[in-house]
């Protein structure tokens, strides 16, 4: 049974997304997975996901640092602009491979950013964040 109903994925890597989305798939984590390519895609989408009910909103979203154009900062602060009605129940995570100690504190310092995790995204990560996140929001 699939834990979440939709995850976003925002990764300028086509071949990250890729292998992230068939993590997810082959761990029964989302129904749907919806990969972009650029923060700006990514918020267009989000945007026309807003609606009261909130059904349409992702779950989850995972969040690369380091993309051209917008990066993964200027994606969150354009996030924060959403409507906190779809964005409270939603979980943003930095997926990245930016390994400097200042980009992981500063995603941690973020309130939006539950976690910062390292690629490749796994099954472990997923678990992680299925045991630590999402059941106790159950």
């Amino acid at each position: 049974m699939n834990i979440l109903k939709r995850v976003v994925l925002i990764d300028d890597d086509e071949v990250n997304n890729f292998v992230c989305e068939s993590i997810i798939r082959n761990e029964n984590f989302a129904e749907d997975v919806f990969s972009f390519q650029g923060a700006e895609e990514a918020l267009d989408f989000l945007k026309s996901s807003v609606e009261p009910s909130g059904e349409k909103f992702p779950d989850l979203i995972f969040l690369d640092i380091n993309m051209p154009g917008m990066d993964g900062w200027n994606f969150i602060e354009e996030y924060r602009k959403l409507p906190e009605y779809a964005t409270q129940k939603c979980s943003l995570f930095m997926l990245s491979s930016a390994v400097d100690r200042k980009d992981i504190q500063c995603a941690r310092s973020h309130n939006e950013v539950k976690e910062f995790f390292s690629k490749p995204l796994s099954p472990e990560i997923l678990e992680f964040i299925k045991e630590e996140f999402l059941m106790r929001v159950e």
